[in-house]
């Protein structure tokens, strides 16, 4: 095999975390099934679970869900905490979920929406590490100063909670933070790949591309919306979460809209109201996503891409979109 020549902040992430190539396979809700996981580790990537896919979508006991995977990889899997202080059920819950991933051998966590210090101080305290999502420097800092070890730069082109801001700008705005900088975002053949490692990014984080993957059990008809769609069929959408999600402006956006109504406004609005409507789009958009994303029907077809789309045009396994990426040859 010809191996791409790696940058020096390339060759240290891949060193920092034990894997061959400087490419993440991003947490996806309700994407991320054990096997998709498993595999891009197997490929010599690092692949994210993320812990309500593998246990509600995908019905998965925690613990024996990392079991699987370790028996389909003996390659590094990585974590996704969602820790966002919105409820002390699920806080506890993720607190759980930490815990046993620490005790299960893994080492990588992705944290995002709130401060990652309780996090890392778990995680710390085993050798592991914590790459935190970011959107812009005020983010960073935040992550930083709690603990953070490198920053995921979630940018504009990104699928699912995507920034506000391109790569190169969100590069720019962070680099001197001097700590590891994954671009999450817009990434979907090995040109874009080469663009953002060339701009300076010591990784990359796809989820996307790895949707439209042998391994991944998202419905054929969501696999092959993906591979149809350009990158002017992103659209973002409010109705599901009540935050701005990318998605694929497939019929069924189009009947819906994209903005949510009048009620959630004045719900969201409220001091007191504004928890209850938040809560509301978690449960509906956890039911909604599941739903559709397994549905073979595509009669309600709410499916989060980002606009790496254009980039991708065939189904393939993991190990050979790895190989793509990196220009190796068989």
């Amino acid at each position: 095999m010809n191996d791409k020549i790696l940058s020096p902040a390339s060759q240290a992430f891949t060193q920092q975390l034990g894997i061959r190539y400087p490419i993440i396979g991003g947490p996806m809700y309700p994407c991320s099934n054990p096997e998709l996981v498993a595999a891009v580790s197997e490929a010599g990537g690092i692949g994210i679970m993320q812990p309500i896919s593998l246990t509600y979508v995908h019905g998965h006991k925690f613990r024996q869900g990392i079991r699987l995977m370790r028996q389909l990889t003996d390659k590094p899997i990585g974590m996704n905490a969602l820790i966002e202080k919105s409820s002390k059920k699920y806080q506890k819950r993720m607190e759980e979920w930490i815990d046993v991933a620490l005790e299960e051998g893994i080492r990588f966590f992705v944290t995002s929406l709130g401060k990652p210090n309780w996090v890392a101080d778990r995680v710390h305290s085993v050798g592991g590490l914590v790459y935190h999502d970011v959107t812009e420097l005020k983010w960073a800092e935040i992550g930083l100063a709690n603990g953070a070890d490198g920053l995921i730069c979630v940018n504009s082109r990104a699928g699912g909670h995507a920034g506000a801001k391109d790569a190169r700008v969100l590069l720019d705005e962070l680099s001197g933070l001097n700590v590891p900088l994954v671009c999450a975002g817009g990434v979907g053949d090995s040109q874009e790949f080469d663009q953002v490692l060339g701009m300076g990014y010591a990784g990359c984080q796809l989820g996307t591309r790895f949707i439209a993957s042998d391994e991944c059990r998202a419905s054929d008809i969501y696999k092959q919306s993906v591979i149809q769609a350009q990158e002017s069929d992103i659209v973002l959408s409010e109705r599901v979460t009540g935050i701005p999600v990318s998605v694929i402006n497939t019929d069924y956006i189009k009947r819906s809209g994209l903005k949510y109504g009048w009620f959630a406004k004045w719900m969201l609005s409220g001091k007191k109201t504004k928890h209850w409507m938040r809560t509301f789009f978690a449960l509906k958009s956890i039911w909604q996503l599941k739903k559709s994303s397994l549905d073979e029907s595509g009669e309600k077809d709410y499916w989060q891409a980002g606009k790496s789309v254009a980039g991708i045009n065939t189904i393939k396994s993991c190990d050979s979109i790895v190989k793509d990426l990196m220009k190796e040859n068989y």
